[in-house]
């Protein structure tokens, strides 16, 4: 198909990039001239550059197509784009409920190609290679100045130490001025007289830590009616959960709150909600405050917002207790020009804010940092290493409760060594630091990729992830439902998910065989070289200080996530499972790793690639390909891959 271009791209507030990443290798590989959007899109940029490509590709995996695709119509007579050329195709997860009927909307929109839901690479170069059949390939020069492109950014590096409150407090009222909500929060002293009675999720999490609770079991919840939430979270409370949390809808993640507010009104009848999750902006102090008082449970907030300093401090006056993100979390896995500097400076101002409630009032608010990521073959030391750097970062400016997530692989002897170590070397690395004060914790998400359809195979997995947390000794862990992989999960759904959850935890405590320790000894003795490593070249790069490090290392890929969306992450790091499940890394890229590391990933990948006879010049693209569809296909014995 050489000679066919291809505009490929995504719209919408979700930043899931890596089907985008492998579709973009894919067709570059089977001979597509490939420009490449990225991710936070807007529909404009894909008609400005139409008339140079045969076929665009959009993606959304929001659920709020309609939302961003509904100019579509005007903007092809504004630029006068012809039917049929180009082809448009759309893909991903186009629709928060039951697709039924979408594919026949969009296509009477004037698309050519609708893939409501998951489709594989392969049918996809089927369905192109058939449409371009006959046609002629665009010949015209793309320009890419066209569409959004990066501009430099002039904004100095944050600074390395202790922020004055008063820096701080120079630019809180232009904070609180971002929504008309704001305004309840000024009052820091009221903020903390509600906030010092309301329940503590360091307080909960401590006790785990000491052996006096088992671990904590956390569901995802996020609806945009307030009596909704209450509901929701009074049914997660009926059934023994401890902590609640808040995820807020992607409107909010890029700080649209006039989007919130129109889909808000979409929502006013009880149990329908066009959001998908809870608008805590929006809905404000007040509405907050109502909430804890009728729940009584710790809560937290989770989102990826972009600018979080807002939601933070509605969130901490509202009684919130415990804040999720940071300035690499919450930037290189999710926006695709988002300047390091500049999330650094407004979860300086998170931390500080956080920190300055201890200080001031006594109050200890717990950090938590999406290690995460991008979600698909994480490799351990990836997700540790960038959430040591986000806890330093956070202690510097006065937090004195820090968690750590990780997420699940599939593998549970690299999972459960994943977790123990995150722990101990965190530890080791704050007490070095001079932060011996400071709450650890860890949360165990589980398997946080593509879920597999059948019933049968998601409740297998959720009930032994259960189990791999359990063992791992994990503070939290945030859960799943069974229907990931298709729907939004209802309340029924939600139960469901966690009384498989309650199950395999208890089965870990209770009569469930001890996993291998020598071999979880020897998978954490590779992560810990790895880890160190990474930070070593970090400390080495910034001349011993955190801020200069990351930027820096960012910049010479001395620390890279697979699949980033984002331009300043170097992007030459690949992974895929070894013969077991493990992940590895198929190229370590620019990582600094001693020769024993690399040639220890190399060996793991031949020996898989060979079992796989998988031809060497497409190693990566079929691998991960591969590994990506294992799991949506249900193409594996057991759950875990590796016991």
């Amino acid at each position: 198909m050489k000679g066919y271009t291809i505009l490929l791209g995504s719209v919408g507030g979700d930043s899931h990039s890596v089907g985008l990443n492998i579709l973009r290798q894919a067709l570059t590989e089977n001979g597509y001239i490939v420009h490449y959007l990225g991710t936070h899109n807007q529909l404009e940029d894909f008609f400005r550059s139409a008339h140079t490509c045969n076929v665009v590709m959009i993606s959304n995996m929001d659920g709020h197509a309609w939302y961003y695709l509904s100019k579509f119509i005007d903007l092809r007579l504004k630029y006068h784009i012809p039917i049929n050329n180009p082809l448009w195709y759309l893909g991903g997860n186009i629709s928060l409920g039951n697709s039924v009927g979408e594919e026949m909307r969009y296509r009477e929109m004037g698309f050519n190609q609708v893939f409501t839901k998951y489709v594989d690479i392969s049918t996809v170069l089927s369905v192109l290679e058939k449409d371009l059949y006959g046609v002629e390939p665009i010949k015209k020069r793309f320009d890419k100045s066209c569409f959004s492109h990066h501009t430099t950014h002039s904004l100095s590096i944050p600074p390395d130490f202790l922020v004055p409150f008063d820096e701080l407090h120079k630019t809180r009222s232009e904070v609180l001025q971002q929504w008309h909500t704001g305004n309840d929060a000024l009052s820091l002293e009221a903020n903390a007289e509600f906030l010092s009675h309301q329940p503590s999720f360091p307080k909960i999490q401590a006790l785990v830590n000491l052996g006096k609770l088992p671990v904590l079991v956390q569901p995802r919840s996020g609806v945009a009616r307030v009596d909704d939430q209450i509901d929701l979270f009074k049914a997660f409370k009926s059934v023994g959960v401890k902590t609640l949390s808040y995820q807020v809808d992607s409107f909010t993640r890029n700080n649209n709150y006039n989007g919130a507010e129109e889909a808000i009104r979409e929502s006013l009848c009880p149990g329908s909600s066009t959001l998908n999750g809870f608008p805590v902006i929006n809905h404000g102090v007040k509405s907050l405050r109502r909430i804890i008082k009728e729940v009584n449970a710790p809560l937290q907030v989770r989102h990826s917002t972009k600018d979080p300093r807002l939601l933070a401090e509605i969130s901490y006056a509202g009684g919130v207790t415990a804040f999720e993100g940071g300035a690499i979390c919450y930037n290189i896995p999710y926006y695709k020009d988002y300047p390091l500097n500049e999330s650094i400076s407004r979860w300086q101002y998170v931390d500080r804010l956080t920190g300055f409630y201890y200080e001031k009032f006594g109050i200890v608010i717990d950090r938590e940092f999406f290690g995460t990521l991008t979600a698909v073959l994480i490799p351990p030391c990836i997700a540790i290493s960038t959430g040591i750097l986000e806890a330093l970062l956070a202690a510097q400016q006065g937090v004195k409760c820090i968690t750590l997530g990780y997420a699940e692989q599939g593998h549970r002897i690299q999972d459960i060594a994943a977790i123990r170590t995150m722990e101990s070397i965190t530890r080791e690395i704050l007490n070095n630091f001079g932060y011996n004060d400071v709450q650890l914790n860890t949360v165990f998400h589980q398997y946080m990729a593509a879920f597999p359809p059948e019933p049968h195979l998601a409740k297998e997995l959720i009930y032994n992830s259960a189990i791999t947390a359990g063992l791992s000794y994990a503070t939290r862990i945030l859960t799943k439902t069974a229907v990931e992989s298709y729907k939004i999960p209802s309340m029924a759904d939600n139960i469901e998910g966690l009384s498989l959850v309650f199950s395999g935890i208890a089965k870990s405590r209770n009569g469930y065989k001890k996993p291998d320790e020598v071999k979880i000894t020897q998978e954490s003795a590779i992560i810990r070289r790895e880890v160190f490593d990474i930070l070593d070249s970090i400390l080495y790069v910034g001349n011993g200080k955190i801020v200069d490090g990351i930027i820096n290392g960012f910049q010479k890929g001395y620390i890279d996530i697979p699949f980033s969306p984002s331009i300043y992450n170097m992007g030459k790091v690949i992974t895929a499972r070894d013969i077991e499940g493990a992940v590895r890394f198929v190229s370590t890229g620019c990582l600094n790793f001693n020769s024993y590391l690399k040639d220890f990933h190399k060996d793991k990948i031949e020996e898989r690639r060979r079992l796989d006879r998988i031809p060497i010049e497409k190693q990566s693209y079929m691998l991960v390909e591969k590994d990506v569809l294992q799991i949506p296909r249900g193409e594996y014995n057991k759950w875990p891959l590796f016991p």
